[in-house]
């Protein structure tokens, strides 16, 4: 028997917050997959929602015992361009459960319908979509990146017209929150302040319980994204669409549309199909997060005091703070990757000249970086000769720390993985789940849950991207 022990904070907030509806019932809802371990996590038996009746919930089709379902209300920058409201336009967040851990859980239906946020829209997701997001954001946790997961997915024995018909489906989303910059900046248009004390407060309690006030919160939140951007930025990850509503104050990466990792190499890699003018482009990710904060900031400013000015030179302090932070995350992060330990003045510099021949060289970044390990990186370069004028002050940097070339290659190949979700293969998984054969969907999902382990017998994990590799990368809705 289905059993979900649902402790629904943020619908014990105003009204609104949210609005109250449940999910639109679909025609015959069909299996994709259960993320059993996950389900273990939360305390849900992952059998039970195999069974008929957590089938049922995971297409929208039954409110389980406890759930709370609504959708949430936020604003938002989209490409620089302020809306005053979006909210949840096809998400439905059923409620939190407390994990095993004690950390609480949000459990929401992605795909489940239109609500009052909608702006005309159908409320459903394609398939391509909900296997992109749950392949990738299954394997940024398996990479040790904070994200939401994925729970399930389904189909639902309905079409969805894009640019033409697909088959439906819907995801199971879990995050740690889906608190957003976008939800304090719809309060803060609104010059509600008794709502942003309010989500201020809850957003406190669930993501930095030991931090105080607003101030506190934006501290809080600038560090979490100095770190989730250099985690980002070290893996050759393109978010694509780093909108203030896609901006968690909690530190994970949420929402994965057009996202995108790197194969060959170039700082200015843009994937994205709505980014014309390479807003979102691999480089720019950290500054886009600092102009993200930026508006944090400026949402907060009613509960930091009456002095506004006052206000706006702490708030700018907190936020200037990213870059030091930042560069300092990036640094240890692209250390680990050429397997030092201690800091060296010219380590940037050893580190920025690999990635810049790497671009005119148009080198796969995984490749190289996994070659490190591995003792292959050089015939991942057209021209090997260049990586051979690296490598020798590579090799002497290592050598004064005295460090082992065993014992780096060690610990290059516990942070340098052998397989990303590229995005052919992400493709290939989706065109064949469309065809109804999802037997690729689930082989990669399983290579991508062990990305560090060494396979070369894999085509999975050894195969660079081929030619024709896909160059971009559409949101879905």
């Amino acid at each position: 028997m289905l059993h979900i022990p649902f402790d629904n904070s943020y619908a014990r907030l105003p009204d609104r917050f949210y609005a109250r509806l449940g999910p639109t019932p679909v025609a015959a809802p069909g299996l994709i997959a259960v993320n059993a371990a996950l389900a273990e996590e939360l305390g849900i038996d992952p059998q039970a929602l195999t069974a008929p009746e957590g089938l049922a919930m995971l297409a929208g089709n039954a409110i389980p015992e406890g759930a709370e379902p609504i959708a949430q209300a936020y604003a938002g920058h989209q490409f620089g361009g302020w809306s005053p409201q979006l909210g949840d336009g096809r998400a439905i967040l059923l409620g939190e459960v407390v994990d095993r851990q004690g950390t609480r859980r949000d459990l929401q239906l992605k795909g489940s319908g239109p609500t009052p946020f909608s702006r005309r829209g159908d409320g459903r997701a394609w398939l391509g979509p909900v296997l992109r997001e749950y392949i990738v954001s299954e394997a940024m946790h398996a990479l040790g990146v904070p994200t939401t997961r994925a729970l399930a997915a389904v189909t639902t024995g309905e079409q969805v017209l894009r640019e033409a018909p697909y088959p439906g489906a819907v995801l199971t989303r879990v995050a740690s929150s889906h608190i957003r910059v976008g939800t304090f900046q719809y309060f803060a248009a609104r010059q509600d302040s008794e709502a942003l004390q309010i989500l201020t407060d809850h957003a406190l309690a669930r993501h930095y319980p030991q931090a105080e006030g607003p101030m506190g919160l934006l501290t809080a939140a600038v560090a979490a994204q100095a770190r989730l951007v250099a985690q980002w930025m070290a893996l050759g990850f393109i978010h694509g669409v780093m909108n203030t509503d896609n901006a968690h104050v909690g530190g994970e990466t949420i929402d994965y549309g057009p996202c995108a990792f790197i194969d060959d190499y170039h700082p200015d890699r843009v994937f994205s199909s709505i980014d014309q003018f390479g807003r979102y482009a691999y480089s720019n990710q950290p500054q886009v997060a600092i102009w993200n904060l930026a508006q944090f900031a400026s949402a907060l400013l009613p509960l930091m005091g009456e002095d506004r000015n006052a206000a706006i030179e702490k708030a700018t302090e907190a936020v200037y703070r990213f870059p030091d932070l930042y560069r300092s995350e990036w640094l240890a992060r692209f250390r680990a990757k050429l397997g030092l330990e201690t800091a060296e003045d010219g380590d940037a510099e050893l580190i920025e000249t690999l990635l810049g021949r790497m671009a005119v060289l148009k080198a796969d970044y995984t490749r190289v970086f996994r070659g490190l390990a591995e003792g292959t990186a050089r015939t991942e370069f057209a021209e090997p000769e260049a990586y051979d004028r690296w490598q020798a002050d590579w090799q002497a940097r290592l050598a004064r720390e005295g460090r082992s070339p065993e014992q780096a290659r060690v610990a290059m190949a516990r942070v340098n993985p052998a397989v990303i979700p590229r995005n052919h293969r992400i493709e290939q998984a989706i065109q064949a789940g469309v065809a109804g054969d999802l037997a690729p969907f689930h082989a990669l999902n399983a290579a991508l849950a062990r990305p560090f382990d060494a396979a070369p017998d894999d085509p999975l994990r050894a195969a660079p991207a081929p030619e024709e590799a896909v160059r971009r990368t559409f949101c879905g809705t």
